[in-house]
């Protein structure tokens, strides 16, 4: 009885860990469609990868729920299961945001292009990044890992205020690339949420590796090398 639980809780972890590939394949492909102003890439994400991604997320509920049912889990593997579930929510989410992503990128490729020096890429590189990271830290339980993650999401955030302000003097100055910097706004909004939702996901992981619920904790959250 043991051995086949400890199998169903080793299938939750792939299949999450599946879901986590493709949203970070999401991800990445919305940025750089935006990036390469490349179509192709952006109703990929759309039409393709976002489908996958909710279909898993039913499934990952479906297989959680089952489990806290009918083996009743004690300690660990609670916390597991119930913050596997809230990873699958926030792996959803993300996709939403990759979606967003593309859909502004097909919106900025509709218009005449007006080229803008804004730090969006470096931004998109670090939201990237904590993705891959949170999921990396999940994998090896790796909670020091997961408070970096948690660390960089007030980076973010600074570069979102930089890149609005930035875009806003934009649209003052060259009124003709107003509808091309709210796009780009949008874009650095979504960024930004990806990024709260992989810090969602570190506070996770923590949670399961040390028990620790460091959310709505200012000096837990502090608590890592920088």
């Amino acid at each position: 009885m043991q051995r086949h639980f400890e199998e169903q809780l080793e299938q939750l972890r792939e299949r999450l860990l599946t879901m986590g590939s493709l949203v970070e394949k999401a991800v990445h492909l919305s940025v750089e469609s935006l990036e390469q102003r490349n179509e192709s890439l952006a109703t990929q994400v759309i039409a393709e990868i976002e489908p996958q991604i909710n279909n898993l997320q039913l499934e990952l509920d479906d297989r959680a729920l089952q489990l806290l049912a009918l083996q009743q889990p004690m300690a660990v593997d609670l916390r597991l299961i119930t913050s596997t579930m809230k990873i699958n929510s926030d792996l959803e989410r993300m996709g939403d945001q990759a979606v967003n992503i593309a859909e502004r990128a097909l919106s900025i490729l509709s218009q005449p292009f007006h080229k803008v020096s804004i730090d969006l890429p470096r931004m998109a590189e670090i939201s990237e990044q904590m993705v891959k990271d949170s999921l990396d830290a999940f994998v090896r339980r790796d909670s020091e890992l997961a408070r970096q993650v948690v660390l960089r999401d007030d980076e973010v955030d600074q570069f979102r205020d930089k890149v609005f302000g930035e875009l806003i003097a934009c649209m003052i100055k060259v009124p003709r690339c107003i509808q091309q910097s709210l796009d780009m706004i949008l874009v650095s909004r979504n960024l930004e949420r990806i990024a709260d939702h992989a810090t969602n996901i570190a506070e996770d992981v923590i949670y399961v590796v040390e028990g620790q619920d460091i959310r709505h904790h200012a000096e837990a959250r502090a608590n890592a090398k920088p």
